[in-house]
């Protein structure tokens, strides 16, 4: 093997031997904080509904009834065999709501980001190569102005505009009554769903639902991206390698977006995977805004209910993905650009 393929197996190696201690950290966290408040769950979801003696059985199910480092030791184990609880209020398993409810977060967040990527890369692109002018002053103005604005406010702004208006699209839900209704659901992506069952009309229907939400959460994270695109831009520009394509005749816009542009996307592998976190916490805020049946959706829903359990474990996944997106984008980073793995 050469050397190359053995510093990209000792970096691999190295971190996921580092996600051992941060995930547990991160389960620890969750952990404690979901019992700081004075009481037990079970009393604070349920206290005043139902009797006491019902409370404590529930209590005994639960297991909160036992010591906390048996909890702890309990919580650990469950997780480790993929069960992050059931929920008091309902009695549905975590498990069971990431699964039904997933599907619906996994297409918002995937259509987000074409969206930023989209919007980020065309707009820094711009704003880096006509740098100083109009173009790059209008575009910077955007990228802080969306990136400032909340995104709840953004999607009021735009189902108001959009939905109330103008009439041109749908302001709530994942798709019309009628199409959930008769869609065959087989990965609970209903993009995916659609596209399988050759439905094209519901298709259609599912795009329309989903272009409000997806575009208003994209525009918040698509501001990051300006900034990063166009400042990798204009620094690439000034490279050496840049300089001597010039110097060799070739045309300026094959400098640009043959060499410059390929090598200024790169750092943006590392931004899509550090911007998973916030692309979560906004997912949950778009969902509430746009009434749409995900897990930040829900999670809104038992936390209002004030059902700790499902939080927690609703929280402990949404790490687990960060930490996850994060460990393949520092692989894809290793693999593409050699430095990282020294």
């Amino acid at each position: 093997m050469n050397s190359s393929g053995t510093s990209l197996k000792s970096y691999a190696l190295t971190r996921l031997a580092l996600v051992v201690p941060m995930v547990l950290i991160l389960l620890t966290m969750v952990f404690l904080l979901m019992r700081v408040a004075p009481g037990d769950p079970i009393s604070a979801s349920l206290g005043g509904h139902v009797p006491q003696n019902v409370i404590q059985e529930i209590k005994k199910q639960q297991g909160y009834d036992k010591p906390i480092y048996v909890q702890y030791g309990n919580y650990l184990w469950g997780i480790a065999r993929g069960d992050f609880g059931t929920t008091i209020t309902d009695s549905r398993k975590v498990r069971d709501i990431i699964i039904e409810n997933g599907g619906a977060t996994l297409e918002l967040t995937a259509a987000a980001m074409f969206v930023a990527m989209l919007v980020g890369v065309v707009v820094g692109l711009l704003a880096g190569r006509y740098r100083d002018t109009w173009i790059d002053v209008g575009g910077r103005m955007f990228g802080i102005v969306i990136y400032a604005m909340p995104v709840f406010f953004l999607g009021f702004l735009a189902q108001l505009l959009f939905g109330s208006w103008l009439g041109w699209l749908p302001t709530s839900d994942q798709a019309s009554p009628i199409t959930q209704a008769f869609l065959p659901v087989h990965t609970h992506i209903l993009f995916v769903d659609a596209i399988l069952a050759r439905d094209w009309s519901a298709l259609w229907d599912i795009v329309k639902h989903l272009i409000l939400p997806a575009t208003t959460l994209g525009l918040v994270i698509g501001g990051i991206f300006i900034r990063l695109v166009r400042v990798n831009v204009i620094r690439t520009m000034k490279d050496d390698y840049i300089e001597a394509a010039r110097a060799r005749g070739i045309g300026e816009r094959s400098v640009v977006y043959r060499h410059a542009f390929r090598n200024a996307l790169v750092p943006v592998v590392t931004i899509v995977g550090l911007q998973m976190a916030l692309l979560l916490s906004g997912a949950v805020l778009t969902e509430t805004t746009f009434n749409w049946p995900g897990i930040g959706h829900e999670l809104i829903n038992y936390l209002q209910n004030r059902d700790y359990t499902a939080v927690q474990g609703i929280i402990v996944v949404f790490a687990l993905v960060v930490v996850v997106a994060s460990l393949v984008i520092d692989f894809v980073n290793a693999f593409i650009d050699p430095r990282i793995r020294y």
